[in-house]
This record gives C-alpha cells, structure tokens and sequence, in this order.
C-alpha cells in the first residue's frame, strides 16, 4: 500500500500525534482523581515511564493506544508497509519486556488498551482500585 501523503506532509501529520496527556489518559486520570486516588504521571524513574504511578501501591499504569501499541495486531498486520509492521512490532516488544521487568522489581502492572477506557471507563477504574488494593494488603 503506498501513501497518498508527501513524506513532508507524513511527517508533518505524525508530529502532531501525540504521546502523552491524551484525551484518553486525561479522561482516566481525571475519574481516578474525582474518586480520591493521587498519583503520580509520566515517571521517568520507573521502567517503561508509566503513564500512572502509584508509587505506594506498587502499581503503574499504562494507556496503550490501539494503532500505536497493536491492539489485535496478528489480524492486520499485513495491511501496513514493513516500516510499520515493524516499528509495532518492536513497541510490543518493548512493552513486554517493560512489563516483566516491572513485575521482577515487585510492581503490580496494569495496561489498559484506548477502547477499553473510552467504552467502560468504570470498568478500568475499579481494576486499577483492585490493583491498589490487592498490593496494599500484601
């Protein structure tokens, strides 16, 4: 499949995607707040950076955006050039190794995909409460 954009206009597109604070996350962040949790964002100190920390908790929280981090990515793969194939790949990858390492330092990971969030927010808040609540009593 060839693009239909200029790589000006591509990369002009792409810098404007952004990687954090997105409508997604801040809708989360914004829920857990309303309900009393206090956290800590985008902590570089913690593997992976986290989009959410609960620091005494042990619990890090991660909003992966469905393109972004393959959300079903087996089943159409193979509609995106070999660039993306393989940069997506590699996220996984990433997020993989990110999560077994944090769970070997003791942390409690949660990874909640952008659908999951923007169709049952409520559900994803109470598995994240569970996290804490589970790591709290241990």
């Amino acid at each position: 499949m060839t693009d239909n954009l200029t790589p000006e206009q591509r990369s002009f597109c792409m810098s404007r995607v952004k990687g954090r604070d997105t409508a997604t996350e801040m809708r989360l962040r914004s829920e857990l707040h309303r309900r009393g949790l206090r956290f800590r964002k985008h902590v570089s100190s913690v593997v992976g950076t986290p989009d959410i920390v609960f620091r005494r908790a042990g619990v890090a929280v991660f909003v992966d955006g469905d393109f972004w981090h393959g959300y079903r990515f087996p089943m159409w793969k193979d509609s995106l050039s070999s660039f993306w194939q393989e940069k997506i790949a590699a996220t996984r990858a990433r997020d993989k190794r990110n999560s077994r390492r944090l769970r070997r330092e003791g942390w409690k990971v949660v990874r909640l995909w952008q659908h999951e969030i923007e169709s049952d927010l409520d559900a994803c808040v109470r598995l994240i409460v569970n996290a804490i609540d589970n790591t709290s009593d241990s």
